[in-house]
């Protein structure tokens, strides 16, 4: 089976996870797909296979030879995001000529370079995409795709000296819980790296700070007809507290090492209403300004409307950048990998948050790695089949360079 054929079984599973639960995996999608993951795992014959209870995958490709190599491993996400439906997945590959691919003809969604310059990148390459009534699912199954197929061919070439290698794959890192139950300790290696980036080349070991805010209202409802200086319209504060924030700090006006307030949610009624926000920013201090600043807004909110507002903050994660820089030789490892698999490495910052960034500051160097998606989280998705292959092939690299280097 080719990481293409993996890939495109793998979509077929539901895996969008949901922060609405509270139960680990999130959603019961996953733990299926992880299941059916082991009996893979079990046929290519891997050891040390463990799925515990929280559906944590792990497995182990033993060394091939005696020579003193580090045990590194290789991690991926099982879930997709909530953004959007993961649910009856339909890819299909297209050889991109250039100009608009049409996804859905009876909806009039379209992918077109106009909106997405990308595509030029991309022209006579086979690129999957979904039908435009679902995200496809690069982010992660692209992941989990490259690391099995990788350490399968590895099993197959026992000509290619390797020391022992992990792979782990988790659930519910889009919802910023991926790490809460990883056993470190357990998965036992000096370093490892995510399969969790988009772009081919992407080499990456700066995220972003990230925190979740959850800001609610408490209105005053009476009937609309005598509602003169008694009403407080929960939903109107809510909209009057967005409008407070700083518009060039949204994500659709950031780019770089920029950080933002996205908010990802809203209901509200007259007598109740909440924005639900994430905030990012690559830098420390930054991050804390952002966090502050929703303090202030709420503390002011609560000077007008007496006892109105209230905030519920929460970090999620730190930039891995602190930990993973001393230990360069991880990241040059990679580089010269990339190199070595005809690919050109972009080293810059995550726009986002991945495993690895926690991963990291619980003792696991864990810098991020090109899967080769596009457009994650919504139906304009899509994966050309060289990058998904040179992924698999810089996995590959890195094992056999290390037992090279070693």
């Amino acid at each position: 089976m080719t990481v293409i054929d993996r890939f495109l079984k793998y979509v077929t599973f539901d895996t969008q996870s949901s922060e609405e639960t509270g139960t680990t995996p999130s959603t019961p999608g996953q733990r299926v797909f992880a299941e059916a993951l082991v009996k893979e795992l079990e046929e290519i014959g891997l050891e040390d296979i463990t799925l515990d209870d929280n559906s944590y995958l792990m497995a182990t490709l033993p060394a091939n030879t005696d020579k003193k190599i580090p045990t590194i491993g290789f991690i991926a996400h099982l879930d997709t995001s909530p953004d959007m439906s993961g649910k009856g997945v339909t890819p299909r590959i297209v050889n991109y000529k250039g100009g608009d691919i049409v996804l859905c003809a009876e909806e009039s969604v379209v992918l077109s370079p106009l909106m997405f310059p990308e595509l030029n990148d991309y022209k006579g390459q086979d690129l999957i995409v979904t039908d435009g009534k679902t995200l496809l699912g690069a982010d992660d199954k692209g992941g989990v795709a490259a690391i099995i197929a990788a350490v399968q061919y590895l099993k197959e070439h026992p000509e290619i000296e390797h020391g022992k290698i992990r792979i782990g794959f988790t659930p519910d890192e889009e919802i910023g819980e991926g790490a809460n139950h990883f056993d470190v300790g357990k998965f036992g290696c000096e370093w490892a790296y995510t399969i969790d980036g988009g772009q081919i080349g992407e080499l990456e070991y700066e995220n972003f700070n990230a925190a979740v805010a959850k800001v609610s209202f408490k209105g005053l409802n009476v009937h609309p007809g005598y509602a003169k200086n008694k009403m407080l319209n929960a939903s109107l504060l809510a909209i009057e507290f967005a409008s407070w924030l700083p518009a060039s700090q949204r994500p659709e006006h950031t780019e770089g090492y920029e950080g933002f307030y996205h908010l990802t949610n809203m209901s509200g009624t007259v007598e109740e209403a909440s924005l639900s926000y994430i905030i990012r920013d690559h830098v420390r201090s930054l991050f804390e300004q952002k966090k502050e600043q929703l303090q202030a807004l709420v503390k002011r909110m609560n000077e007008i409307h007496p006892d109105s507002t209230t905030l519920e903050l929460r970090d999620q994660y730190y930039n891995m950048r602190e930990v993973v820089e001393p230990k360069k030789y991880i990241i040059d490892l990679a580089f010269d990998a990339m190199e070595a698999a005809g690919v050109k490495p972009l080293v810059k910052p995550i726009r986002g948050g991945t495993d690895g960034a926690r991963l990291s500051f619980m003792g696991l160097p864990c810098p991020n790695i090109f899967a080769g998606g596009l457009n994650f989280h919504g139906r304009y998705e899509f994966l050309p089949v060289n990058s998904l292959e040179k992924s698999m092939q810089t996995i590959i690299k890195i094992n056999e360079l290390l037992a090279q280097k070693s």
